[in-house]
């Protein structure tokens, strides 16, 4: 490495910790299943012959199975496998476990997604203790008990998750390094990564000692690095960057102006060097939920029964965090094939010989009606499920549904903090006038009924967080078990 670039490097001692659970969903699945154990193991969507693999064990990954693949394919590259659908909630619980344990360690604890986690030790009293005897400038000392605190954390893991539970660990300076770290020696490894050896990782992704000249050394790609995509890769090549050793000795103004073309160029600049670029929590801004309906349909009745499950979704969501919202969004996408039409950008007449006809077919703009979303703000506040479920289901009869819909989501948006809201002591009222004779029309605007509706939201949601979802349910979610399954997304954690 250029004197230069060795100049640039944070040579700031490695605080930062990123820990990832291994396959998650499938390690949870065979933790829970000591016949699966040592066997190929995919969790699945759907246990269709189309459903895509969600998680896939080390045993099927060697085999070639991969995220994204479905299970016809799983089968085709590993006849053994066993396909499993997912369990939300025992991940869920895994999660919490996981969670608790962490702050233990340090109280700067920062889930990035159900099986990732974010910790800073820079306040963790375990980590002074265990430097008291020692310099707390001593980069040997410090790296040596991040180290053994990282094994302490895989042992505790073991013990509260599982024995079969593992974890990679990655300690650097920043986010951006630990979690490059914590890619290597999968499963089970555990990678500390400073200013000292950053150039040999970036260089080389053998899990051991090794140099360049080596013939058992692997060269790193750019798509080893987190946060670098296939276009990412295409711009840096572009710009004669083939490598991540490239990448570091690029020049700061080269990549602002001619690879990102903006302000992420110096990001990248910083987060290569070990920087801190990416602690930035974000407001949140919206919660929802979305279903892709098995039965695809343009029945308004059924479209309706599950609109209210998801807004039931969506309101204990929005409740747990204590939050009201003022905005509703409703976003439908339809199948991309109809009776006597099938396309991939247009709709074209199946067997027409009428020229005509074919044509009209193939005007049918298919991205007026691939999707139909529409959002607006209400003039109150949303808490409660059937006022959720009022607002969206105004939406849902403005929608034009031309195909069957495959695709529901629901989301609010317009977030508050709960807060009482000030109204008057007296029932609000409005008149208007019948004939000679004037009439008053109560409006039910009471504290009393005010706080009543949060009052039983909070009631219901709380027998079923102890007894199960959707224990106690609207009427219309009468007789729908599992006509909108529990799933987990991977990156939504704030609700868990």
């Amino acid at each position: 490495m250029n004197n230069h670039v060795t100049l640039l490097l944070n040579k700031a001692l490695a605080y930062t910790m990123h820990i990832d659970l291994n396959s998650c969903f499938a390690i949870i699945e065979q933790q829970a299943n000591r016949l699966l154990r040592g066997k190929p193991v995919g969790v699945a969507a759907y246990d269709t012959p189309r459903g895509f693999v969600l998680a896939a064990s080390y045993d099927a990954k060697y085999k070639g199975v991969k995220l994204g693949v479905n299970n016809q394919q799983a089968r085709a590259l590993c006849p053994d496998i066993t396909i499993v659908t997912p369990d939300p909630a025992k991940y869920r619980e895994a999660h919490r476990r996981f969670k608790a344990l962490l702050f233990e360690f340090t109280p700067d604890v920062h889930p990035k997604s159900i099986d990732e986690f974010v910790l800073n030790f820079e306040a963790s009293h375990m980590l002074k203790s265990r430097l008291a005897a020692a310099d707390t400038h001593d980069r040997e000392a410090h790296n040596q008990a991040m180290q053994s605190i990282a094994l302490e954390i895989k042992q505790r893991i073991a013990e509260s998750l599982g024995e079969y539970v593992t974890v990679n660990v990655g300690i650097a300076p920043n986010r951006f390094l630990a979690k490059y770290a914590a890619g290597f020696g999968k499963p089970d490894g555990m990678l500390l990564i400073d200013h000292t050896s950053l150039e040999k990782w970036y260089r080389c992704g053998v899990f051991h000692e090794c140099s360049q000249d080596k013939e058992s050394c692997k060269p790193m790609s750019l798509v080893d690095l987190p946060g670098i995509n296939v276009r990412y890769r295409r711009r840096l090549r572009a710009a004669g960057i083939y490598t991540p050793l490239d990448f570091l000795h690029a020049d700061m103004q080269m990549l602002k102006a001619r690879v990102f073309k903006s302000i992420n160029g110096y990001h990248w600049f910083r987060r290569l060097r070990g920087y801190e670029a990416d602690s930035v929590e974000f407001e949140r801004r919206s919660i929802g939920h979305q279903y892709a309906l098995k039965d695809k349909t343009t029945d308004m009745a059924k479209l309706e029964r599950l609109l209210i499950k998801l807004c039931e979704k969506t309101g204990r969501r929005l409740r747990r965090n204590d939050y009201v919202a003022t905005g509703i969004h409703l976003y439908l996408g339809f199948d991309q094939y109809r009776d006597g039409y099938s396309s991939d950008d247009a709709y074209v007449k199946k067997s027409s010989s009428n020229p005509m006809e074919a044509n009209e077919a193939a005007g049918f703009n298919t991205h007026k009606f691939r999707k139909w979303s529409h959002g607006e703000k209400v003039y109150h506040r949303l808490y409660s499920t059937p006022d959720i479920y009022a607002a969206a289901k105004r939406l849902l009869h403005q929608a034009e549904i031309p195909l069957n819909v495959k695709i529901m989501s629901v989301h609010v948006f317009g977030l508050e903090p709960y807060t009482p809201e000030q109204l008057s002591l007296f029932r609000a009222g409005t008149s208007k006038v019948e004939g000679q004779k004037s009439k008053v029309v109560d409006v039910e605007a009471s504290i009393r009924s005010t706080d009543a509706v949060k009052r039983v939201s909070d009631a219901v949601d709380a027998i079923n967080d102890r007894y199960g979802e959707f224990v106690v349910v609207p009427g219309l979610m009468t007789e729908m078990t599992g006509e909108i399954l529990d799933r987990i997304a991977f990156g939504q954690v704030q609700d868990m």
